[in-house]
């Protein structure tokens, strides 16, 4: 994607996309899990109440997706981005005071928000309009802003709160996410070449109907339920396994939690030109498969070298799990109605995200080991593998 090629506008979007999400996922989602241990020390909570405040805002607040996909078909994504990059860092800096669990839930519900109003909604519809040859390329460096916010968030963390304590260095980042995400959604344009109110008129001419009686629609999103689930799963419970049953040290945790992110950064890269390059489906395959092989290594953590075969692995799949979504979505419905089609499919993935995580840490909890945990987000991944296999390699969507 030569810069050299670019409009202003195409350069604007890249731009937003990449400082959008560098705050919303790269800190806030993938930052979030660094303070767990924290309040699991502080305040004696278990792992699954922990988790539980991703997993209940998340799925009351995923019931709305659709509707931010439509309020973006209809207006555009820009004003729901702005308004979600504020909530999301008004949840960091509420979740750094919280000192009861109702205050813990309310503020998950601000942090739920923003990133569906903020994160990779706004930011898949907004670079499918924009980008058309090079989608995947555009989609790739916007995502880059995931794996460069999530790899320099735990050594951020980890010295500030080394400096000023976790309270502090956890409202620091709130801070940080406004002032890194907010100027640039402000100056980015909707639309390349029509107006809002034209690329309303277009989404108008494919029903919304008619992709729910699509078989195309429903093997995406449980493919993508799945995998999103796995990722979330091991994920959110790596600062704690690490932590608390590795016996690692805050700086041992979080140099293996950025290379995790380290290595989704070159995912994201190689998947993008990949599917630039080759069927979406085979690459969402790949994808789907890297993640569900490098779960297992886990079972193996304490020997030599083996954490760091998972960070690798591991973290190629992460950089495209998310990002292929879109790509897919598009390929098989077109970009007038992505919004819609992206807030049905990212309803059902958030509910999958918020989930897995508690899941796996009242499994934990339960047995005392993360072993059952591990197996059935094996299985997850797999049945993703298995449903993204059924989807037709090419469609005649536009």
């Amino acid at each position: 994607m030569p810069a050299s090629k670019l409009s202003s506008g195409q350069l604007k979007v890249a731009a937003t996309g990449f400082l959008s999400l560098f705050s919303l996922v790269g800190i806030m989602f993938y930052g979030l899990p660094f303070f767990y241990d924290f309040w699991f020390k502080e305040f004696g909570w278990s792992r699954a109440t922990i988790t539980s405040g991703n997993a209940f805002a998340k799925i009351f607040v995923g019931l709305f997706g659709f509707l931010a996909g439509w309020l973006i078909d209809r207006y555009g994504p820009r004003r729901l981005m702005l308004a979600g990059i504020l909530m999301g860092g008004i949840s960091l800096i509420g979740l750094s005071q919280v000192t009861a669990l109702w205050q813990f839930y309310l503020f998950y519900i601000f942090n739920a928000l923003g990133y569906m109003c903020g994160g990779p909604l706004p930011n898949q519809v907004l670079t499918a309009r924009w980008f058309n040859k090079s989608r995947g390329k555009a989609m790739g460096f916007a995502y880059l802003g995931i794996g460069v916010g999530g790899m320099l968030v735990p050594q951020i963390a980890r010295w500030l709160n080394m400096n000023f304590g976790w309270h502090q260095a956890l409202m620091i980042l709130g801070i940080l996410m406004i002032v890194i995400a907010f100027p640039m959604a402000w100056i980015v344009g909707e639309n390349p070449k029509q107006s809002a109110e034209d690329a309303n008129q277009l989404s108008k001419k494919i029903p919304i109907t008619g992709i729910l009686k699509s078989w195309k629609f429903y093997l995406l999103g449980i493919g993508s339920m799945c995998s999103i689930g796995a990722v979330s799963g091991t994920s959110q419970n790596l600062k704690l396994f690490f932590s608390i049953d590795l016996k690692y040290t805050q700086s041992e945790a979080a140099n293996v939690i950025s290379l995790v992110l380290l290595s989704s950064i070159a995912g994201r890269i190689l998947m993008g030109w990949l599917a630039d390059r080759f069927p979406k489906k085979y690459v969402m395959i790949l994808i789907y498969t890297l993640v569900a092989s490098a779960i297992p290594i886990l079972f193996f953590a304490a020997k030599p070298g083996m954490i760091y075969l998972f960070a690798f692995i591991f973290g190629i799949g992460l950089g495209g799990d998310y990002m292929i979504i879109p790509l897919m979505a598009a390929e098989l419905f077109g970009v007038r109605v992505m919004g819609r089609v992206m807030g049905l499919v990212l309803t059902v993935d958030g509910i999958a995200e918020a989930l897995s995580p508690m899941l796996v840490g009242w499994l934990r909890d339960k047995s005392g080991s993360y072993a059952n945990a591990f197996l059935v987000l094996i299985i997850l991944a797999v049945v993703g593998i298995l449903s993204v296999a059924l989807l037709p390699r090419k469609s005649n969507a536009t």
